[in-house]
Protein backbone atom coordinates (compact mmCIF):
# COMPACT_ATOMS: atom_id res chain seq x y z
CA UNK A 1 0.00 0.00 0.00
CA UNK A 2 1.41 3.90 -0.03
CA UNK A 3 0.13 6.73 0.78
CA UNK A 4 0.87 10.06 -2.24
CA UNK A 5 1.90 13.17 -0.28
CA UNK A 6 2.46 16.79 -1.72
CA UNK A 7 5.03 18.54 0.50
CA UNK A 8 5.66 22.34 -0.28
CA UNK A 9 7.05 22.50 -3.72
CA UNK A 10 9.93 24.08 -4.82
CA UNK A 11 10.57 27.17 -6.21
CA UNK A 12 10.80 25.82 -9.45
CA UNK A 13 7.50 24.00 -9.65
CA UNK A 14 4.31 26.66 -10.25
CA UNK A 15 1.74 23.33 -9.46
CA UNK A 16 -0.62 24.89 -6.56
CA UNK A 17 -0.42 22.29 -4.02
CA UNK A 18 -1.49 22.29 -0.55
CA UNK A 19 1.13 21.07 2.05
CA UNK A 20 0.75 17.66 3.19
CA UNK A 21 -2.49 16.86 1.09
CA UNK A 22 -2.92 12.78 0.42
CA UNK A 23 -4.69 11.95 -2.80
CA UNK A 24 -4.26 9.40 -5.39
CA UNK A 25 -3.11 8.93 -9.20
CA UNK A 26 -6.16 10.72 -10.08
CA UNK A 27 -5.51 13.63 -8.59
CA UNK A 28 -2.14 13.84 -9.76
CA UNK A 29 -3.79 13.58 -13.20
CA UNK A 30 -5.50 16.96 -12.13
CA UNK A 31 -2.91 18.50 -9.93
CA UNK A 32 -0.39 17.94 -13.32
CA UNK A 33 -2.35 19.55 -16.06
CA UNK A 34 -0.02 21.66 -18.12
CA UNK A 35 3.15 20.06 -17.50
CA UNK A 36 4.77 18.97 -20.66
CA UNK A 37 6.84 16.31 -18.78
CA UNK A 38 6.30 14.29 -15.84
CA UNK A 39 8.72 12.20 -14.11
CA UNK A 40 8.05 9.73 -12.14
CA UNK A 41 10.59 8.35 -9.83
CA UNK A 42 10.98 4.68 -8.14
CA UNK A 43 12.88 2.47 -5.93
CA UNK A 44 14.01 -0.51 -8.98
CA UNK A 45 12.57 -3.49 -6.61
CA UNK A 46 9.55 -1.80 -4.70
CA UNK A 47 6.54 -3.25 -6.68
CA UNK A 48 4.55 -0.28 -4.75
CA UNK A 49 6.13 2.13 -6.89
CA UNK A 50 5.90 0.44 -10.23
CA UNK A 51 1.61 0.15 -9.35
CA UNK A 52 1.36 4.11 -9.08
CA UNK A 53 3.46 4.74 -11.94
CA UNK A 54 0.94 2.40 -13.69
CA UNK A 55 -2.00 4.05 -11.97
CA UNK A 56 -0.60 7.52 -12.57
CA UNK A 57 -0.03 6.44 -16.68
CA UNK A 58 -3.38 5.39 -16.87
CA UNK A 59 -4.73 8.67 -15.34
CA UNK A 60 -2.58 11.24 -16.86
CA UNK A 61 -2.59 9.75 -20.58
CA UNK A 62 0.64 10.46 -22.04
CA UNK A 63 1.69 11.02 -25.78
CA UNK A 64 4.43 9.24 -25.06
CA UNK A 65 6.55 7.66 -22.03
CA UNK A 66 10.30 6.94 -22.18
CA UNK A 67 12.11 4.34 -19.80
CA UNK A 68 15.55 4.24 -18.02
CA UNK A 69 15.47 0.22 -18.39
CA UNK A 70 15.53 -0.12 -22.05
CA UNK A 71 17.52 0.82 -25.06
CA UNK A 72 16.78 2.88 -27.69
CA UNK A 73 17.01 -0.47 -29.79
CA UNK A 74 14.90 -2.27 -27.52
CA UNK A 75 11.99 0.58 -27.14
CA UNK A 76 11.82 1.05 -30.97
CA UNK A 77 11.10 -3.50 -31.09
CA UNK A 78 8.32 -3.29 -29.11
CA UNK A 79 5.50 -3.30 -31.36
CA UNK A 80 1.85 -3.28 -30.14
CA UNK A 81 1.51 -6.81 -31.37
CA UNK A 82 4.48 -7.85 -28.85
CA UNK A 83 3.69 -5.25 -26.08
CA UNK A 84 0.29 -7.45 -26.12
CA UNK A 85 2.18 -10.53 -25.04
CA UNK A 86 3.58 -10.46 -21.79
CA UNK A 87 5.72 -13.31 -21.89
CA UNK A 88 7.09 -12.90 -25.45
CA UNK A 89 7.82 -9.48 -24.47
CA UNK A 90 10.04 -10.52 -21.63
CA UNK A 91 11.58 -13.24 -23.62
CA UNK A 92 12.19 -10.13 -26.52
CA UNK A 93 13.69 -7.61 -24.60
CA UNK A 94 16.25 -10.55 -22.36
CA UNK A 95 14.78 -9.20 -19.37
CA UNK A 96 16.38 -12.22 -17.67
CA UNK A 97 20.04 -11.27 -18.03
CA UNK A 98 18.95 -7.51 -17.88
CA UNK A 99 19.97 -7.09 -14.52
CA UNK A 100 16.48 -5.19 -13.66
CA UNK A 101 13.81 -6.28 -10.64
CA UNK A 102 10.78 -9.33 -11.62
CA UNK A 103 9.24 -8.30 -15.17
CA UNK A 104 5.74 -8.02 -14.17
CA UNK A 105 6.58 -5.09 -11.76
CA UNK A 106 7.32 -3.21 -15.48
CA UNK A 107 4.95 -5.00 -17.86
CA UNK A 108 1.80 -2.90 -17.12
CA UNK A 109 3.94 0.24 -17.94
CA UNK A 110 5.55 -1.37 -21.11
CA UNK A 111 2.87 -2.27 -22.54
CA UNK A 112 1.98 1.42 -23.21
CA UNK A 113 3.32 0.40 -26.57
CA UNK A 114 -0.23 -1.14 -27.49
CA UNK A 115 -1.49 2.29 -27.68
CA UNK A 116 1.49 4.65 -27.78
CA UNK A 117 5.11 5.43 -28.43
CA UNK A 118 8.13 4.29 -25.88
CA UNK A 119 11.07 5.45 -26.08
CA UNK A 120 14.17 3.89 -24.31
CA UNK A 121 16.89 5.82 -22.65
CA UNK A 122 19.25 2.95 -21.18
CA UNK A 123 23.16 3.50 -21.78
CA UNK A 124 25.32 0.88 -22.39
CA UNK A 125 28.03 -0.90 -20.53
CA UNK A 126 30.30 1.08 -23.00
CA UNK A 127 29.39 4.58 -23.03
CA UNK A 128 29.04 4.21 -19.29
CA UNK A 129 32.93 2.78 -18.70
CA UNK A 130 33.49 6.05 -21.73
CA UNK A 131 31.89 8.47 -19.39
CA UNK A 132 33.64 7.07 -16.85
CA UNK A 133 36.97 7.32 -17.99
CA UNK A 134 36.48 10.42 -20.18
CA UNK A 135 33.79 12.09 -18.51
CA UNK A 136 29.80 12.67 -19.38
CA UNK A 137 31.05 14.89 -22.56
CA UNK A 138 33.44 13.03 -24.70
CA UNK A 139 30.93 10.14 -24.24
CA UNK A 140 27.74 11.94 -24.92
CA UNK A 141 29.06 13.26 -28.11
CA UNK A 142 28.37 16.77 -30.08
CA UNK A 143 25.59 17.84 -28.40
CA UNK A 144 26.85 17.60 -24.69
CA UNK A 145 27.00 21.63 -24.47
CA UNK A 146 23.25 21.49 -24.95
CA UNK A 147 22.85 19.39 -21.88
CA UNK A 148 25.27 21.10 -20.13
CA UNK A 149 28.24 18.32 -19.71
CA UNK A 150 30.92 20.48 -21.15
CA UNK A 151 30.64 22.70 -17.83
CA UNK A 152 31.90 21.30 -14.42
CA UNK A 153 29.78 20.82 -11.71
CA UNK A 154 29.78 23.14 -8.63
CA UNK A 155 32.62 22.01 -6.44
CA UNK A 156 30.02 22.06 -3.25
CA UNK A 157 27.50 19.90 -5.62
CA UNK A 158 31.00 17.52 -7.02
CA UNK A 159 31.89 16.79 -3.49
CA UNK A 160 28.13 15.94 -2.23
CA UNK A 161 27.04 13.51 -5.08
CA UNK A 162 30.92 12.00 -4.98
CA UNK A 163 29.46 11.03 -1.37
CA UNK A 164 26.39 9.78 -2.22
CA UNK A 165 28.08 7.55 -4.43
CA UNK A 166 29.86 6.50 -1.66
CA UNK A 167 27.10 5.67 0.53
CA UNK A 168 25.15 4.03 -2.37
CA UNK A 169 28.33 1.75 -2.42
CA UNK A 170 27.99 0.99 1.02
CA UNK A 171 31.82 2.95 1.62
CA UNK A 172 33.73 0.35 -0.51
CA UNK A 173 35.08 2.20 -3.02
CA UNK A 174 38.32 4.22 -3.29
CA UNK A 175 37.69 7.69 -3.44
CA UNK A 176 39.63 8.01 -6.26
CA UNK A 177 37.19 6.92 -8.45
CA UNK A 178 34.13 8.68 -7.59
CA UNK A 179 33.85 11.36 -9.88
CA UNK A 180 33.93 8.76 -12.78
CA UNK A 181 30.54 7.26 -11.15
CA UNK A 182 29.71 10.90 -11.08
CA UNK A 183 30.36 11.35 -14.68
CA UNK A 184 28.70 7.99 -15.91
CA UNK A 185 25.35 9.16 -13.96
CA UNK A 186 25.33 12.51 -15.62
CA UNK A 187 25.93 10.76 -18.70
CA UNK A 188 22.36 8.64 -17.73
CA UNK A 189 20.68 11.93 -16.41
CA UNK A 190 21.51 13.68 -20.34
CA UNK A 191 20.76 10.37 -21.87
CA UNK A 192 17.25 10.46 -20.49
CA UNK A 193 16.57 14.25 -20.95
CA UNK A 194 17.58 13.96 -24.82
CA UNK A 195 15.32 10.87 -25.09
CA UNK A 196 12.11 13.01 -23.76
CA UNK A 197 12.70 16.10 -25.91
CA UNK A 198 12.95 13.25 -29.05
CA UNK A 199 9.82 12.04 -27.55
CA UNK A 200 8.05 15.63 -26.86
CA UNK A 201 9.07 17.20 -30.46
CA UNK A 202 7.42 14.20 -31.58
CA UNK A 203 4.31 13.90 -30.13
CA UNK A 204 3.65 16.43 -28.11
CA UNK A 205 3.44 16.55 -24.22
CA UNK A 206 2.62 15.06 -21.51
CA UNK A 207 5.90 12.92 -21.74
CA UNK A 208 6.04 10.55 -18.75
CA UNK A 209 9.63 9.10 -17.86
CA UNK A 210 9.74 6.35 -15.65
CA UNK A 211 12.79 6.45 -13.98
CA UNK A 212 14.96 5.86 -10.32
CA UNK A 213 14.32 8.01 -8.03
CA UNK A 214 17.93 9.73 -8.78
CA UNK A 215 17.51 10.34 -11.76
CA UNK A 216 14.22 12.27 -11.30
CA UNK A 217 15.00 14.66 -8.54
CA UNK A 218 15.02 18.26 -9.09
CA UNK A 219 18.73 19.47 -7.97
CA UNK A 220 20.74 17.50 -10.27
CA UNK A 221 18.81 14.81 -12.13
CA UNK A 222 16.54 14.65 -15.80
CA UNK A 223 14.64 17.99 -14.51
CA UNK A 224 18.18 20.20 -13.56
CA UNK A 225 19.27 18.90 -17.53
CA UNK A 226 16.08 19.61 -19.01
CA UNK A 227 16.44 23.13 -17.03
CA UNK A 228 19.11 23.77 -19.43
CA UNK A 229 18.37 21.89 -22.60
CA UNK A 230 14.60 22.90 -22.91
CA UNK A 231 14.64 25.90 -20.09
CA UNK A 232 10.45 26.78 -20.61
CA UNK A 233 9.61 23.34 -20.08
CA UNK A 234 6.72 22.79 -17.43
CA UNK A 235 8.77 19.50 -15.92
CA UNK A 236 7.03 17.88 -12.62
CA UNK A 237 8.82 15.09 -10.83
CA UNK A 238 7.76 12.60 -8.32
CA UNK A 239 10.32 10.79 -5.94
CA UNK A 240 8.98 7.50 -4.15
CA UNK A 241 10.06 6.17 -0.61
CA UNK A 242 10.02 3.60 1.55
CA UNK A 243 9.26 6.13 4.87
CA UNK A 244 9.32 9.57 5.02
CA UNK A 245 12.04 11.75 3.69
CA UNK A 246 13.27 14.16 5.87
CA UNK A 247 14.83 17.63 5.40
CA UNK A 248 14.88 18.87 1.74
CA UNK A 249 13.14 16.89 -0.79
CA UNK A 250 14.84 17.44 -3.93
CA UNK A 251 11.27 16.19 -5.86
CA UNK A 252 7.79 18.66 -6.52
CA UNK A 253 6.16 15.46 -5.22
CA UNK A 254 6.68 12.58 -2.83
CA UNK A 255 4.74 9.21 -2.66
CA UNK A 256 5.49 6.81 0.68
CA UNK A 257 5.26 2.46 0.17
CA UNK A 258 5.49 -0.15 2.30
CA UNK A 259 9.44 -1.16 1.93
CA UNK A 260 10.03 -4.89 0.48
CA UNK A 261 12.38 -7.29 1.88
CA UNK A 262 15.72 -7.39 0.43
CA UNK A 263 18.90 -8.62 1.36
CA UNK A 264 21.43 -6.53 2.81
CA UNK A 265 23.24 -4.91 0.02
CA UNK A 266 26.53 -4.32 1.71
CA UNK A 267 27.07 -8.17 3.25
CA UNK A 268 29.22 -8.56 -0.13
CA UNK A 269 31.80 -6.39 1.37
CA UNK A 270 32.10 -7.36 5.22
Amino acid sequence: MFRFVFPILMATSALPVAASEVVDAGALSEVTQGADVIILGEVHDNPHHHALQADAVAAIGPTALVFEHLTEAAAASVTPELAGDAAALEEALNWAESGWPDFSYYYPLIAFAQNGPIYGAQVGREAAQAAFADGAAAAFGPDAGRYGLTTALPEDEQATREAEQMAAHCDALPEEILPGFVEAQRLRDAALAAATLEALEAHGGPVVVITGNGHARRDWGIPSVLSVAAPDLNVVSLGQFEEAPQGDIPFDLWAVADPVERPDPCAAFR
